[in-house]
């Protein structure tokens, strides 16, 4: 187990990781369609999308949460 203090950035990386590889999934699939060389061309597109996705979580995800916690009651 990891400690509690660890929990918001936890939170972004399996955010990230989930997010991209879902994204990913279906852009490709989109974009591409499937035949032999769609695994392939998928974990190429989740090689760029992961650290993208991830790096953006971490800018993001504080400014968000600040919005929304001005926002709400």
């Amino acid at each position: 187990m990891f400690p509690k203090k660890y929990s918001n950035l936890l939170f972004i990386l399996v955010m990230g990781f989930g997010m991209s590889l879902l994204m990913t999934l279906i852009i490709t699939y989109v974009n591409t369609g499937i035949d032999g060389g769609y695994i392939g061309r998928f974990l190429k597109a989740w090689a760029v999308g992961l650290p993208i996705a991830i790096t953006a979580a971490l800018l993001v995800g504080p400014v968000a949460k600040k919005f929304v916690d001005k926002i709400t009651k």
